[in-house]
């Protein structure tokens, strides 16, 4: 079930804001993943931060990588975060992940 109307526009809204050159297909992806059931109860700029980090970890970096090698979540997110920033820096994210930041 998707997010009703409202949610949905607030969700496009704050992710034009937060990321202004993302390609359209990623950003389908984390508005999909922000409008989740299970993101329903968050207001939607952090719904959208977070989709927007899980979907840049899962797709753009070395994290499911790291995780079949055997790294624990936290470890490989830490190897990640470079890869992480880059990304958001080349679709001029209004935000990066800072050093001590848990998602």
């Amino acid at each position: 079930m998707s997010a009703p109307t409202g949610r949905r526009r607030a969700i496009a809204k704050a992710l034009t804001a937060l990321l202004p050159l993302a390609p359209y297909a990623d950003m389908e992806k984390i508005r999909a993943d922000a409008g989740a059931v299970h993101m329903k109860t968050l207001p939607p700029s952090i719904a959208v931060w977070l989709a927007t980090i899980a979907h840049i970890r899962h797709v753009h970096t070395d994290y499911e990588k790291l995780l079949a090698e055997g790294y624990d979540r936290d470890s490989a997110r830490f190897f990640v975060k470079e890869q992480t920033n880059m990304m958001l820096t080349r679709w001029r994210a209004t935000r990066l992940l800072d050093e001590e930041e848990e998602e």
